[in-house]
C-alpha cells in the first residue's frame, strides 16, 4: 500500500468541512486537483470513503472508521517532526527557507549573518529552487518561508491575507559583459548595433522583467544562450559571449575586479524588490519571533 501523507491531510480537511471546494481552499489547491487526490487515496485503500451523492458530502461507514486512523497518523507525524526540529535546532525550531537561486547565493548568507549579528540566532535550512516550486512548497507546508523577488503583476499568485509578505531590501538588474584587453566593454547597449544576448529561459521571473525592458527600449539583439540561472548567465558573460542582466549582488565581486563591466546607463537597469513570504495559518513560534524582529528593524541593511 502506497499512501501519501498529503492525502491523509486532505481527507481530514474534507471530513472537517464536508465540502470539496472548502477543503480544497483550505489545502491551497484547485478543487479538481483536490478531488483527484481523494480518489487516489480511495484507490490506494481499495475503499469508498466519501458519499458524493449527498450535499453536504458524507463519509461512508468505511470513511468514518478510517478518519480515526487518518487523524491519529497526521497528528502523530506532526508531533514527531516538531520534536525532531527542536532537537536539531538545539536553540529552537529549524526554519526552512525556499529561495530563488540568485537570492540563495547572493543575498541569503549576508542577510542571515546580519540577523545573527543583531542577536537573532535562528537555526535555518535553505532550499534553492525556482519561484513556482517555492510557492508550491509553502502552500503544501514543505517550507516555512519564501525569499523571492516581488512581482507586482503576479504577486506570486497567493492571497496576501493568507500569505503575508515583508519588504527586505532593494537591488537592481544590471546589464553586464566581459572586457577587452584594455578593460573596455566588449558590447555597448547604446551603440545602436545588435548585441549577443544571454537570456533567461521562458517563464523565469528575472527574464520577464528583462524582456519588458527590451521591448520598451527596442534593443537590437540576437539570443546566443538561454538558462534560468543568473549565475550561469554571468559565467557566460565572463567568457565574452554576450550581454547578461544579473542582480547587482550577483556580480559585485566581478565588477569590483574589472572582470565584468556595466555596459548600459541607468535606463537599462531593472529595479528589483526582495520580499519574505510566510503562511499566516502556521503558528510556529520561531516564525512569529522572526517576523516581529524584522518588523522592528532587526537584520536591516542599515
Amino acid at each position: 500500500m502506497n499512501l501519501e501523507t498529503k492525502w491523509l491531510e486532505d481527507f481530514v480537511a474534507l471530513a472537517s468541512t464536508r465540502s470539496f471546494s472548502q477543503a480544497a481552499e483550505r489545502r491551497f489547491v484547485t478543487q479538481p486537483a483536490f478531488s483527484r487526490r481523494i480518489r487516489s487515496l480511495e484507490a490506494a485503500l481499495g475503499l469508498t470513503l466519501v458519499n458524493r451523492s449527498r450535499t453536504p458530502i458524507e463519509l461512508t461507514e468505511s470513511g468514518q472508521l478510517f478518519l480515526v486512523t487518518a487523524r491519529s497518523m497526521v497528528d502523530q507525524l506532526g508531533e514527531v517532526v516538531r520534536h525532531l526540529h527542536h532537537l536539531e535546532g538545539q536553540q529552537g525550531e529549524v526554519l526552512q527557507f525556499a529561495a530563488a537561486h540568485s537570492l540563495a547565493l547572493g543575498f541569503f548568507p549576508q542577510w542571515i549573518a546580519r540577523l545573527r549579528a543583531d542577536g537573532l540566532n535562528i537555526a535555518s535550512r535553505l532550499i534553492a529552487t525556482n519561484v513556482g516550486e517555492a510557492v508550491h512548497s509553502l502552500r503544501e507546508g514543505g517550507c516555512d518561508l519564501i525569499l523571492a523577488f516581488y512581482d507586482p503583476d503576479a504577486a506570486l499568485q497567493m492571497d496576501p491575507e493568507i500569505f503575508p509578505s515583508m519588504h527586505l531590501g532593494r537591488t537592481e538588474m544590471l546589464p553586464v559583459c566581459g572586457v577587452d584587453a584594455e578593460g573596455k566593454p566588449l558590447f555597448e547597449l547604446d551603440s545602436g548595433q545588435s548585441v549577443p544576448l544571454l537570456a533567461y529561459s521562458a517563464g523565469a521571473f528575472l527574464g520577464r522583467s528583462v524582456n519588458i525592458l527590451l521591448r520598451q527600449r527596442a534593443l537590437r539583439s540576437t539570443t546566443v544562450y538561454e538558462t534560468a540561472m543568473a549565475d550561469s548567465l554571468k559565467s557566460m558573460a565572463l567568457q565574452g559571449m554576450g550581454v547578461a542582466w544579473v542582480p547587482r549582488f550577483s556580480a559585485q565581486a566581478e565588477l569590483a575586479r574589472g572582470d565584468l563591466v556595466v555596459c548600459g546607463g541607468s535606463q537599462w537597469h531593472v529595479p528589483l524588490e526582495i520580499r519574505l513570504y510566510r503562511c499566516a495559518l502556521v503558528r510556529k513560534a520561531s516564525i512569529r519571533l522572526l517576523w516581529r524582529k524584522l518588523e522592528a528593524g532587526v537584520g536591516g541593511e542599515g
